[in-house]
């Protein structure tokens, strides 16, 4: 195909911040798939090497257009961001507990951190990092809750398979993550 890496280029552009996964490239274009795949790397290279401002990312199995980190504090003047929005120690836990034991239910989550998460659930939620991944198919139907496409893109994962092992000190932790 004429101008394939184009092609490519405009298509993520286009995207946005949704991103593009590469079948969906290769299905549009109806290119070869590994003629599809040694543009999109040759083009992660070039954005990682040139003046250019953009990076080209893969996070979730989609492809993204990322500003270099060289662009934050003019970008952040111009959004008006005054800094760099942080998760607090419970959130961190209640998400790391749900990125390694996903699908979980709300209890299962407080049964392991000890204390109420319902409030944090919302707001990882309303974040983006966290979605319902159905309900549990007992008297209640509890809510399921799993990561989302969100959490890949903020901590920078293909997939889950990039999570750290646990390293659990003890018989109780390790039943618990079981």
């Amino acid at each position: 195909m004429k101008n394939l890496r184009q092609q490519i280029e405009g298509l993520i552009f286009i995207a946005g911040d949704e991103g593009i996964t590469l079948e969906q490239i290769n299905d549009i274009l109806q290119a070869d798939l590994e003629q599809v795949q040694s543009e999109l790397d040759n083009l992660t290279s070039y954005h990682e090497k040139s003046d250019s401002s953009l990076l080209l990312v893969n996070y979730g199995k989609k492809y993204h257009f990322v500003t270099k980190p060289v662009c934050f504090e003019s970008i952040s003047r111009f959004l008006n961001i005054s800094k760099v929005k942080q998760l607090s120690q419970s959130a961190l836990e209640t998400l790391a507990i749900i990125a390694y034991k996903q699908p979980i239910t709300r209890i299962e989550i407080e049964e392991i951190r000890g204390i109420g998460s319902e409030i944090t659930l919302r707001k990882l939620q309303s974040l983006d990092l966290i979605v319902e991944a159905g309900r549990l198919d007992t008297p209640g139907r509890p809510i399921l809750y799993g990561i989302s496409e969100g959490f890949l893109d903020v901590f920078k994962m293909v997939s889950l398979n990039e999570l750290p092992e646990l390293n659990l000190n003890n018989e109780e932790e390790q039943e618990l993550f079981q």
